[in-house]
């Protein structure tokens, strides 16, 4: 008697949500870095903000990303990320108070802001999910 015939089950997919397009700006400070995303949609900061309130505690990661393909994934779990709301978007801040864990934080930070100048789409993501693209 063979195995029944059955259909295995697929894991979840990203499913038809719309990210918030913005602009990103990049930057390293003490004790690690600064991440920007502004936009003059406000309909996109108000889902970007919703979305950074909804997801804060999450793991925080940043995925580059050319032509659909992701080439760098960078998960920030060597800091503490906090989320500042501002009028047009929000602030990330992602520090730590070790000098090796700082260092690999701006390590991360400076490789993100090569390949946004070469031409690499940032995407900031909470928890696995996508806050917002620039």
């Amino acid at each position: 008697m063979g195995m029944p015939n059955m259909m295995g089950m697929s894991g979840m997919g990203m499913g038809n949500m719309m990210m918030p397009r913005c602009s990103m700006k990049m930057e390293m400070c003490e004790g690690g870095m600064k991440m920007m995303c502004s936009s003059t949609d406000q309909m996109a900061v108000g889902m970007m903000q919703n979305l950074c309130s909804m997801m804060s505690g999450g793991m925080t990661s940043m995925c580059m990303m050319m032509n659909g393909m992701m080439v760098m994934n960078c998960n920030m779990t060597m800091g503490m990320c906090k989320y500042e709301m501002m009028t047009d978007g929000m602030m990330m801040t992602c520090t730590s108070g070790d000098a090796m864990m700082c260092k690999m934080i701006q390590a991360c930070c400076e490789n993100m802001m090569t390949m946004m100048e070469c031409g690499c789409m940032c995407c900031l993501c909470m928890n696995g999910m996508p806050v917002c693209c620039g």
